[in-house]
């Protein structure tokens, strides 16, 4: 089995953490990339876009690709991404960046119906210590719905997708397993 960056795609709620935590327990050896934490840091140093979301940041897309090809490279294990990336110019550039570093890519986005996605978003508790900054993120992820479930009309052909609202977490980590 060739190592690779399994990056799980989908809407928020759908059950890309989930999916992560599941393959993390059956590839032991495989290492977690969130690259949420890289836009963290750009909030941190960098000014935000007037959209506040790191993604249309150009360096976060550049640095997401690097710290995974780097981590990919570095340590020669399966890298589980977990991350909402649907803005198809934006994956499309991370997506090349792998490439022409030669990083082997399986890209899985769960599908989940809006009604589902919409009843698991409300159901999440993010932050139990922050109210404001919990609904704020429930808020933005609501929001971000419609412009999520769209993105599966615009998957590159290679794209494993599952229902996320169909099959368990072990089922889709089989799934995953059976096409790496």
């Amino acid at each position: 089995m060739v190592n690779m960056i399994v990056w799980i795609n989908g809407a928020f709620g759908a059950g890309k953490t989930t999916l992560a935590e599941e393959l993390g327990r059956r590839l032991p050896d495989a290492l977690s990339f969130d690259p949420e934490y890289v836009g963290y840091l750009l909030r941190k140093w960098a000014p935000l876009p007037e959209s506040g979301d790191f993604q249309d940041m150009p360096p976060w897309r550049t640095l997401t690709a690097e710290f995974a090809a780097t981590l990919h490279r570095e340590y020669g294990q399966h890298l589980i991404t977990p991350m909402t990336l649907v803005e198809t110019a934006y994956r499309e550039e991370i997506f090349k960046l792998l490439a022409a570093a030669d990083v082997p890519l399986l890209h899985v986005f769960l599908d989940v119906p809006p009604d589902e996605l919409r009843r698991r978003i409300n159901a999440q508790v993010l932050d139990p210590h922050n109210l404001q900054a919990d609904a704020d993120a429930r808020a933005f992820r609501l929001r971000n719905v419609d412009r999520c479930v769209a993105a599966r009309n615009t998957l590159p052909a290679d794209t494993l997708v599952l229902r996320g609202d169909l099959h368990t977490p072990e089922q889709l980590a089989d799934q995953v397993l059976a096409a790496l």
